[in-house]
């Protein structure tokens, strides 16, 4: 693992971005029951594994920002009719 951008505040939750190396098969756990694996690396797109709790939304960004325009976060079963 490598080194951060200067975190703007010194714990975790902080403005700052922590950018991390690893390696195809590593993972980057967050906050003990979320997991990010690299699975995959062809070219310039990197394949991710993410592994978390059925409480936690987990969205390509433009898919929340579909949702998040529409109002409807609350309720994503809902919500996937639309995308």
């Amino acid at each position: 693992m490598t080194g951060a951008v200067e975190p703007l505040h010194p714990t975790h939750g902080g403005t700052g971005m922590l950018v991390l190396s690893r390696r195809i098969g590593e993972e980057i756990v967050i906050d003990g029951d979320i997991r990010v694996a690299i699975v995959a690396v062809e070219g310039l797109r990197v394949r991710l594994g993410i592994t978390a709790p059925p409480y936690v939304p987990i969205d390509r960004k433009e898919i929340h920002d579909k949702r998040a325009e529409s109002g409807c976060q609350a309720d994503l079963e809902i919500c996937a009719s639309l995308v």
